[in-house]
């Protein structure tokens, strides 16, 4: 069974950092797209962050996150983060890791296959 699940999700104040991590089961990372989106209230689903397959290893950074984010993957571990340093409130959403099967979908062009529960993530003094 494929499945996502993110953790690391929380409050903080401006300026503070968070980890977010995303654990794969089911299917292998290192053989897709992985990504990052967010949603928050009111806004459109927005494509945070996503890498190529390890082969490749592109990225791509939203220009509202780029400089304070950072996309990674552990293959051993079959796990996928985002740090997420210098918080701002807008960046408040919840936060969904995604995995394509199409391992240069990044940015994203198609809709991924696979998606997380979403952890929600609040930058509030």
């Amino acid at each position: 069974q494929v499945q996502l699940v993110e953790s690391g999700g929380g409050l903080v104040q401006p300026g503070d950092s968070l980890r977010l991590s995303c654990a794969a089961s089911g299917f292998t990372l290192d053989y897709h797209a992985i990504g990052w989106f967010r949603l928050a209230p009111g806004k459109e689903r927005e494509g945070v962050s996503c890498i190529t397959s390890s082969d490749d290893g592109s990225t791509y950074y939203a220009d509202s996150v780029k400089g304070r984010f950072t996309i990674s993957r552990d293959n051993a571990k079959n796990t996928m983060y985002l740090q997420m340093n210098s918080l701002k409130p807008e960046d408040t959403a919840v936060y969904y890791c995604a995995a394509d099967r199409i391992m240069d979908n990044c940015p994203p062009r198609y809709d991924y296959d696979y998606w997380g529960q979403g952890t929600q993530v609040t930058v509030s003094s």
